[in-house]
């Protein structure tokens, strides 16, 4: 007998949402779950639910947790949807991009009363809402549900009957300012995701899960679901063949020019200095980065793919660089704008913001190159999986020589607390699997190159 044919991404994306959607309006459980992968389509269900759920929720409230996130919603509820009336609920304080403050089809205003009853979708961020204390309404929508604390799901839960969450495991876990060492093992520990607790505490609510990452390449699937989303495996919904990286003019045979020439082949690459505890940040990697994005821009990169099959010359804002720290960021930019005019335009940022950036390349500074030793927050698994999965084509990592003897000199001892039990793999498993993975695309940097 011939096998059943395998149905293609697009189907099994298709029926996925429509799985969640058909679910919606007759669920009988307080909340649904759905977990994504990077890319996995979690925006354009979001969009889609809201418009299932609006023509009887009156209206359907969106729950986002940065402003990023409530604009980017909004835009695609617009442009997709423009038969919704959408509104966008804003802190006083928050100025609304141009663009929606200026579009017919947006409703902006800081108090509920203003939006209620003009709008069929209102979104806000997490922070706004909890400031909402005399409205409920039949559902509500919570975007990127794993970077929201659980302390802010409970400040909003009274808000809403039923809601669906949508979120990507392998993100960042909540960030919090204060000690929070005294809520471990509580039931409702407020440093815990959202959804960590809700299922903690709801074990029988559905889960479902989205099949496929649209923004990964094939070459990048099964290292980031092997290392970050192992109870949630994935797979890409492209064909190799359908991502390219040329290089269409020819290099010098440096470090650098081996590197992006090895990243174009496989998508991947790491380039390793010499090991070295330094002082953060470490100036001759940060020029390693740089000289890395420039190299591509001067060797006429081309990109293909799926939505441009003619062919795009790579550009600045196409490139992104990722770091773990907020100097390393500011460095890096100081480093660009007195020596690499070319870079104009490129992303450097944190990979707390860089959560929901898509780019063609991107080049990463490891969190644990240079360090002397491996502290929760550079163990993090989250952190390395937002900065290794945001690419379409290729990722190169930039980091110091030592980072597998630091790892074992170091082994994971972070203590066992009852209560929820996050989704998010071990920081130093996930570190030592990546690194199992990069052995395999090492370039050697003897003598990295520095300006100025």
């Amino acid at each position: 007998m011939t096998p059943p044919r395998r149905p293609s991404p697009h189907q099994q994306t298709n029926t996925a949402a429509h799985d969640v959607l058909q679910r919606l309006p007759a669920l009988t459980h307080r909340g649904l779950v759905v977990e994504s992968p990077p890319g996995g389509g979690k925006s354009t269900l979001v969009a889609q639910a809201a418009s299932t759920l609006a023509p009887s929720s009156g209206p359907c409230i969106v729950i986002a947790q940065t402003n990023t996130q409530v604009d980017q919603l909004v835009r695609r509820l617009v442009r997709h949807h423009p038969h919704l009336r959408t509104a966008r609920l804003t802190a006083t304080e928050h100025t609304a991009p141009h663009d929606l403050q200026t579009h017919s089809g947006v409703r902006i205003g800081t108090r509920i009363d203003d939006l209620e009853h003009a709008a069929d979708v209102i979104v806000g961020t997490a922070m706004k809402w909890a400031t909402v204390t005399d409205r409920r309404w039949p559902w509500a929508i919570i975007d990127e549900a794993h970077q929201m604390r659980s302390d802010l799901l409970l400040r909003t839960a009274n808000l809403f009957d039923q809601a669906l969450f949508v979120g990507d495991p392998g993100q960042l876990d909540p960030f919090s300012t204060v000690e929070t060492d005294r809520f471990h093992g509580l039931p409702h520990d407020p440093a815990d995701s959202a959804v960590t607790v809700l299922l903690a505490n709801n074990p029988d609510l559905p889960v479902h899960t989205l099949p496929v990452s649209w923004r990964l390449p094939p070459s990048a699937v099964p290292p980031i679901s092997n290392a970050f989303y192992t109870r949630t495996p994935f797979h890409a919904g492209t064909d190799e063949a359908d991502r390219t990286l040329k290089l269409s003019i020819p290099g010098m045979r440096t470090p650098a020019d081996h590197t992006i020439e090895l990243a174009a082949r496989t998508g991947w690459a790491l380039l390793e200095l010499p090991a070295r505890i330094t002082h953060q940040p470490d100036t001759e990697t940060c020029h390693a980065a740089l000289g890395l994005a420039e190299r591509l821009l001067i060797r006429g990169a081309v990109t293909t793919c799926e939505d441009n099959p003619q062919g795009h010359v790579l550009r600045p804002e196409d490139i992104a660089i990722g770091t773990a720290h907020r100097d390393q960021a500011h460095h890096l930019r100081t480093l660009l704008a007195r020596r690499y005019p070319r870079l104009h335009g490129i992303t450097i940022d944190t990979a707390n913001r860089l959560q929901g950036c898509e780019v063609s390349v991107t080049i990463v500074l490891h969190p644990l190159s240079g360090r002397s030793n491996a502290s929760p927050f550079h163990l993090e698994a989250g952190r390395l999986c937002v900065l290794t999965s945001r690419h379409r084509h290729a990722c190169i990592v930039v980091a110091r020589a030592g980072i597998a003897e630091l790892l074992d000199t170091h082994p994971s001892n972070d203590p066992s607390h009852p209560g929820a039990a996050s989704k998010t793999p071990d920081g130093w498993e996930s570190n030592h699997a990546v690194l199992a993975h990069l052995d395999q695309h090492v370039v050697h940097a003897q003598a990295p190159t520095r300006r100025g």
